[in-house]
């Protein structure tokens, strides 16, 4: 293949993310002229309204597939966080790269920590997710919707609007944005549980394409691709569109054998909580997500949701995954 084309949004984390995969791509296949075709998102676009408003499910994604379906592309670049459970016909999610740190991190210009927050402090987050769990701990705090690309972010944290904000870690290290703020703290796993796919790059082809698939699946990483299949599975079965107040995370054992899921689901201000785990054998977790999710949804799953959803985006709660 002499040269393959691919799509990425224009933000500079979408910028790093699909130079990385050009590089990897150029390493592997240096017959292969790998070039950009850099696409503004509608979620890139709209920044005064939340998120789920403007589309929900594949805000950040669209454009990029028209892109392929049209043939100005063979391939795209996405946090696969932000890539719906749903792939359009012709397209196909074929390989994930390796997942890195999923953690989320704390940040402020005043306070070491999230503990160190007086009460009444303003905290600013994208992410109902974080939002649910955050109150769950700290009910006396008040969150605050922030969005705008990362560095309209922070700025906004520099300029007082916020005490503290709370983003996903590895997009800071990448852009390596962390060394300018006084106090940061990644939060661990097990106190603020990740969304779907946060820290890996879905890779999405033309899937008619051999060569495309081939080339995107030497960047697969096996393990990723199971765990987060699994979390995709979870998503896709409960129904939860991206502004869902939900968090998931699969993870596999140091030797191999055991993968063990984790979610949680409830209201964004932190109460009706659902929290719930299942573990299996790597070699039989084909249905794991699944079965995790009928098994909450026996619980009364749909019904926190659909609670969930009626409250999210009055004008005291944020708005967005």
């Amino acid at each position: 293949m002499d040269k393959l084309i691919i799509a990425t949004r224009a933000s500079d984390l979408a910028l790093w993310q699909a130079y990385h995969v050009k590089a990897r791509i150029e390493a592997s296949f240096p017959e292969t002229k790998v070039e950009l075709n850099i696409i503004v998102s509608n979620g890139d676009k709209v920044l005064d309204k939340p998120l789920a408003l403007i589309g929900g499910k594949g805000h950040f994604t669209k454009e990029l597939e028209d892109a392929m379906l049209n043939g100005e592309a063979h391939m795209a670049v996405h946090s696969l966080k932000d890539v719906p459970t749903y792939i359009p016909e012709g397209l196909e999610l074929c390989a994930i790269t390796q997942r890195q740190d999923q953690s989320d991190v704390f940040l402020s210009h005043k306070y070491k920590s999230l503990k160190d927050l007086p009460k009444g402090s303003v905290v600013g987050t994208t992410s109902l997710r974080r939002r649910m769990q955050l109150l769950k701990k700290r009910p006396d705090l008040i969150v605050k919707d922030l969005r705008g690309n990362v560095n309209t972010r922070l700025r906004k944290l520099a300029e007082g609007q916020y005490d503290a904000i709370i983003l996903a870690y590895i997009g800071l290290h990448r852009l390596d944005l962390l060394k300018d703020i006084p106090f940061t703290k990644k939060l661990k796993l097990k106190n603020m549980i990740p969304p779907m796919g946060q820290a890996a790059l879905g890779i999405e082809i033309v899937a008619s394409n051999d060569k495309v698939r081939e080339i995107a699946m030497s960047l697969n990483d096996q393990n990723t691709y199971l765990c987060t299949m699994l979390e995709r599975d979870f998503i896709s079965k409960i129904g939860a569109g991206c502004s869902a107040p939900v968090a998931c995370n699969a993870t596999i054992s140091d030797d191999g054998s055991i993968v063990d899921m984790e979610v949680m689901i409830g209201f964004p201000d932190g109460t009706n909580i659902m929290h719930v785990s299942a573990t299996a054998l790597t070699s039989k977790c084909d249905h794991l997500g699944e079965q995790l999710a009928n098994d909450c949804i026996q619980r009364g799953a749909m019904e926190i949701l659909e609670n969930a959803s009626k409250i999210a985006f009055k004008d005291e709660m944020p708005q967005r995954l």
